[in-house]
């Protein structure tokens, strides 16, 4: 009788241990109580590198005039490809190509009248503000207005998110929750406390972690803003880690323990019935 006490008590056990066996780390900020106030990092806008591509458009009240420091825009038909003006092709309702500038290996563009240009290093708005006053400076154009907008800045979101690919960035400030959401948020398989946001510098690469349970954490991290070609990478949890093995349901699985209590409880009944 002691014997089947036993069993039936570790079959009751396993069950309790399933039971608790809930992953507990789903919510974000976990240290943060209600009312809290923390204060933002420094904001760190994008700067250009090379090989980034931006668009840079100048109007003016004269058209024609501000038209000589803007590359063409192009729309595309079948069979034929139309060359528009900037001031011009607002008004199209076709689908638009805007022509763009790259930076090149020196941190250069080729800037219409104006020549070359450095911007390396330099935020959208130092750009559009150094155009500006460098056409005003021409004589050209008493009352340009520079609209500089990114091209081709993206971030690559991969592992347990809902939609891994690679996604544009449309603005300075990008957070690593921009990045998250845009992917549409991590999948319930997805590690909230070792997220991986890699990150180009140079010859090298940095590797940045972060505890999205981890509010205090979070916004302190380096990596809080994101930067153009950072890859941010979610680890899978021990869940979806043992599902991706052969044995997965191995010593660690809630349904081995199950098995095992429900063997040992008929073996038991069996023998000393």
């Amino acid at each position: 009788m002691k014997i089947k006490a036993f069993l039936s008590s570790l079959a009751i056990a396993a069950l309790a241990f399933t039971s608790c066996s809930t992953p507990q780390n789903i919510q974000y900020f976990q240290d943060m109580s209600d009312n809290a106030s923390i204060k933002l990092p420094d904001v760190n806008a994008i700067t250009l590198q090379p090989m980034d591509q931006i668009s840079i458009i100048v109007n003016s009240r004269d058209p024609e005039l501000s038209a000589l420091f803007n590359l063409p825009y192009y729309t595309r038909r079948i069979g034929e490809t139309q060359s528009l003006t900037a001031s011009n092709a607002v008004s199209s309702t076709s689908s638009q190509n805007i022509s763009g500038y790259t930076v090149d290996s020196n941190g250069n563009i080729d800037f219409p009248v104006l020549g070359s240009i450095h911007v390396a290093g330099m935020k959208r708005e130092q750009v559009a503000a150094y155009i500006k006053e460098k056409i005003i400076e021409s004589r050209q154009v008493k009352d340009p207005v520079v609209t500089v907008e990114y091209m081709n800045l993206g971030v690559s979101v991969l592992g347990e998110v809902a939609r891994p690919g690679r996604y544009k960035i449309d603005r300075d400030q990008f957070t690593i929750f921009d990045a998250i959401g845009i992917a549409g948020d991590l999948t319930i398989n997805g590690n909230r406390q070792n997220v991986t946001i890699i990150r180009h510098n140079g010859d090298s690469d940095d590797y940045y972690h972060i505890d999205l349970t981890r509010g205090y954490q979070v916004y302190s991290s380096p990596a809080y803003y994101i930067k153009q070609g950072d890859v941010v990478y979610v680890t899978p949890n021990d869940k979806r880690q043992r599902e991706s093995t052969v044995n997965g349901n191995n010593l660690r699985s809630s349904s081995f323990w199950i098995s095992l209590a429900s063997l040992l409880t008929s073996v038991a009944v069996l023998i000393f019935k």
